[in-house]
């Protein structure tokens, strides 16, 4: 397994980080639990999650895993902080008050002493930068952080970021997560440019297009009742398009020429990216992750990634993965 560093760090994590959205929402604890084994055999060392998800509960069964397989430092472990918490208005946001009570939260949750990568979950346009990278550095200061980074955030936010924390002394950002995959390659425009610039990793989200580059709506937008637009619906249903199921159903067949799997040429495909650090990948079962891993140590030939760029190009898009970002403002045609 070849391990990079995380961005401008000394932090070593593996090529894919193992997505825990589906823990809990649907996926049981028992199965979350071999998920994380499987994972940690098979070279993965980053796992990633936020105090969001099912309201705290996927980190109570991270934490619980760990501690049953007693390998807690093996783990780059990583979770976020921004939604809300709880009812009051100071429960959400990156005000510093927030941020050092879900902290502690998180801390609690996960059985730890530390968190090491603690993300902004969406940037907070309301507050001065200030505000959040004083307490994030305290927390690092403190030894319950060890690295900062970012979530979804317009490239300029995370120069802001990067600048006054060079500027002011503060801890500086590593990574930055951004929605990236073959359907929606918007952030190529301007964030990947400004990640290889300033040293800041980018960790994709959403590789698999909601499962679209998977081959998982066969019958077009008719969605399967397990997955996560059927689900969820929402946000999530709104990425499944009718020009985005076609280029599915086109890369496909860009796979099946290649010999692999359409979900691990999925996942090969954002790794290979310039400026990724590591795609996260965010398996519902322990068969989908065994497909997934070996991408890990898979490498991309020119003439997929040709293939690929003719199929969507560079910087455009076929469906809208930054629906959950209101400073994007360029609408796709679905």
């Amino acid at each position: 397994m070849n391990y990079q560093s995380l961005g401008r760090s000394g932090l070593k994590i593996s090529p894919l980080c193992l997505g825990t959205d589906n823990f809990a929402n649907p996926t049981p604890e028992d199965e979350c639990a071999r998920m994380i084994d499987a994972a940690l055999d098979g070279g993965l060392n980053f796992i990633d999650t936020a105090n969001s998800y099912v309201k705290g509960e996927c980190e109570r069964i991270i934490g619980r895993a760990l501690v049953r397989n007693g390998r807690r430092d093996d783990v780059v472990l990583a979770t976020k902080v921004f939604y809300p918490t709880g009812p009051g208005p100071n429960d959400r946001g990156g005000s510093r008050r927030h941020i050092l009570k879900s902290c502690e939260d998180s801390l609690r949750r996960l059985q730890t002493d530390r968190i090491d990568l603690y993300q902004t979950h969406r940037p907070s346009f309301d507050l001065p930068v200030e505000e959040t990278l004083e307490a994030l550095s305290d927390l690092v200061r403190q030894g319950k952080v060890l690295y900062i980074g970012g979530t979804t955030a317009p490239a300029w936010k995370v120069v802001e970021s990067v600048l006054t924390s060079e500027l002011k002394g503060l801890a500086r950002p590593i990574s930055e997560q951004t929605p990236y995959n073959l359907l929606d390659r918007r952030a190529e425009n301007e964030l990947v440019p400004m990640a290889l610039a300033y040293g800041v990793g980018i960790l994709p989200w959403a590789v698999l297009g909601m499962g679209v580059l998977a081959g998982r709506y066969p019958d077009g937008l008719r969605f399967p009742s397990d997955s996560r637009a059927a689900l969820r619906g929402g946000i999530y249903s709104e990425r499944v398009t009718p020009r985005g199921v076609e280029t599915g159903k086109a890369f496909a067949e860009i796979a099946g020429r290649a010999g692999i799997p359409p979900a691990r040429l999925a996942v090969l495909w954002a790794k290979s990216q310039p400026g990724v650090a590591a795609p996260i990948i965010g398996p519902r079962t322990l068969e989908q992750l065994r497909d997934l891993l070996p991408a890990a140590e898979m490498s991309l030939s020119p003439d997929v990634r040709q293939a690929c760029d003719v199929l969507v190009p560079p910087g455009s898009a076929v469906a809208n993965f930054h629906n959950s970002a209101p400073w994007m403002k360029m609408r796709i045609e679905p």
